[in-house]
């Protein structure tokens, strides 16, 4: 195992150490907001003290990354695959143009979580959300899947304490699922937000939904603090694009 320190180093120094490094078990201390951290790496388990900067894991391709910490915006940008694992809260643009891989965040993440998610055949990208997601949460999601289980924040990571959103504040922000064609979001709660016509919505207890059991199985191994039979105990609204009355129409000539 290689611990390296990132200290004030600029990106691209810091970047090619964990690239050129012959260990593939590597531990980032005193990371303060290096930019592109892994990107498009493969083969590699790393563990970040700190916090990231912007593109953590953009075009990851078989990484497993854990980050002791909160992380800035863009986390998985375009990951083909690899899981990114986040014990604090995550910027905006989490998992944009996601493509592979898993995301799983125990605090809330800004706006535009999974935008412009996609899959393809055994291509199936997941960002699971363990607190609150900001506006334009899936939009325009082709694929894949979103999970936000609005859990209470973590009281601490690495010792120190790790402040959440409000209580009161919604599940998401405005404009859910806006322009979303392919995929699903689950939302842990029984009071759907404004949703577009194109939605569609069901509800479930998150022990009758399949779909999502691997994924709650993975989210409660990463953090152990949640109590996973209350998550599927749970209600959720399932959200999926209604085929009868597909966004395609508003962008297409008939």
């Amino acid at each position: 195992m290689q611990r390296i320190s990132a200290g004030t180093i600029h990106f691209s120094e810091l970047d090619e150490r964990i690239r050129s490094c012959a260990d593939s078990d590597i531990i980032v201390d005193d990371c303060t907001g290096q930019r592109y951290i892994a990107s498009g790496l493969s083969g590699k388990r790393i563990s970040v003290n700190g916090i990231p900067g912007n593109a953590l894991g953009s075009y990851l391709d078989g990484c497993d990354i854990t980050v002791n910490g909160n992380v800035q915006d863009a986390t998985g940008d375009t990951m083909n695959g690899g899981t990114i694992v986040v014990h604090g809260n995550a910027g905006d643009a989490t998992g944009y143009a996601m493509r592979g891989g898993g995301i799983y965040v125990r605090g809330n993440t800004g706006y535009r979580a999974g935008i412009h998610m996609k899959a393809f055949k055994e291509q199936q990208p997941a960002v699971v959300i363990g607190g609150k997601a900001g506006s334009f949460l899936g939009e325009y999601q082709a694929g894949g899947t979103i999970i936000v289980l609005d859990l209470e924040p973590p009281k601490t990571v690495d010792g120190k304490r790790v402040l959440g959103s409000p209580a009161e504040r919604p599940i998401t922000g405005a404009f859910c699922a806006t322009g979303m064609h392919g995929g699903a979001i689950y939302l842990r709660t029984d009071t759907p937000p404004q949703l577009p016509s194109q939605i569609m919505i069901d509800t479930a207890k998150g022990k009758n939904i399949p779909e999502i059991a691997a994924y709650i199985d993975r989210f409660c191994e990463y953090f152990p603090d949640v109590n996973k039979s209350r998550i599927l105990s749970s209600t959720f609204c399932i959200l999926k694009a209604n085929t009868k009355n597909p966004y395609k129409q508003m962008y297409t000539h008939n």
